[in-house]
């Protein structure tokens, strides 16, 4: 019995070899003995590792073996009626199916947690990613809008200072505003990364007057047309983002411009931006490979909607964006 008992410390490191160790000396036990006594349950338990950690093909032939050896055992003794030797061995084959049907049921729900945990694992995973994504989207468009903004008002001071000190005085009051609006909207969404919480800067397409101002400052009006109508929330912060990276794309890429049109085209179930610039250094392929027409080809897709970004026909740089306001946007 000690023999039977004894492997069972390493059953889950050696499930077969445990089995047919703990198997073997209890049917020895039985064999010399001729008594009864518990070894029959250390087997039992070396077969339900066996049965949870190989399956059900390496338990079931292991438990076939047993009940064969058990035949075997009675054919040779030949000691007792037919009737009861046929009744006792069915006895012992339904325990040992039972057994093995046990295990499997455990390796089963076993398998079924891990991929459970696994699945959880990897959705969080992605939840991560995507947050991660969506806030360095925001810090990219403050940030680049705001320094875009100031660099330009820096541009117009020093080149104004010694002939027209109002307009560099001007020039630097637009500097110190943005400045402090960037600095704003970047605190509330550092405050995302560092609370979880929901308290980072909602843009609303409302506000896109405060775009305009400081372009029309240095020197280059926005005319806009169309109406953008009522929008859902996640349509509202992505227009506005998507009109406020293309106007620092305008900024950076087009310093020429003289004209920048926005024009919203309302549909029943989608809203069209085309955001169109008349300078003759937009057209730039360095323009395509930056992280701002990334980030607004992604807030578009996130919205089902789509985002096309290149030079515009009759010159100057275009962007189209194709924003779902239906169901789908909600």
């Amino acid at each position: 019995m000690v023999g039977a008992a004894l492997p069972l410390l390493w059953r889950r490191r050696f499930p077969l070899t445990v089995f047919v160790l703990s198997a073997s000396a209890a049917g020895t036990y039985y064999w010399l003995s001729g008594l009864g006594g518990p070894a029959a349950v250390l087997a039992v338990v070396a077969l339900f590792t066996l049965a949870r950690q190989r399956g059900p093909l390496v338990a079931g032939v292991a438990a076939g073996c047993v009940v064969l050896a058990g035949i075997a055992d009675e054919v040779v003794s030949g000691d007792s009626e037919w009737w009861y030797l046929d009744a006792r061995l069915l006895g012992m084959a339904a325990l040992l199916a039972a057994v093995v049907a046990s295990g499997v049921a455990a390796r089963s729900r076993q398998g079924w947690a891990a991929a459970r945990r696994e699945k959880a694992e990897e959705q969080a995973r992605r939840l991560a990613e995507e947050e991660r994504l969506r806030i360095a989207r925001e810090v990219h468009d403050v940030v680049a809008h705001s320094l875009a903004m100031i660099n330009v008002q820096a541009g117009v001071a020093v080149h104004v200072a010694d002939r027209r000190p109002d307009k560099a005085v001007e020039a630097l009051i637009a500097i110190k505003e943005a400045s402090r609006a960037a600095l704003v909207d970047l605190r509330a969404t550092l405050g995302v990364l560092r609370t979880g919480e929901g308290n980072a800067p909602a843009p609303t397409v409302r506000r896109m007057d405060e775009l305009f101002a400081p372009l029309a400052a240095a020197g280059i009006p926005v005319q806009v047309s169309g109406e953008h109508g009522e929008l859902p929330a996640p349509v509202d912060v992505a227009t506005y983002r998507i009109l406020q990276e293309s106007l620092t794309n305008a900024l950076r890429y087009a310093p020429d411009a003289s004209l920048i049109t926005v024009r919203f085209r309302r549909a029943e179930d989608s809203l069209e931006i085309t955001v169109r610039d008349n300078g003759s250094g937009a057209a730039s392929p360095s323009v395509g490979a930056g992280s701002g027409l990334r980030g607004m080809r992604e807030r578009a897709e996130a919205l089902r909607g789509s985002l096309t970004a290149g030079p515009a026909p009759d010159g100057g740089f275009e962007v189209r964006a194709m924003l779902p306001v239906g169901g789908d946007a909600e």
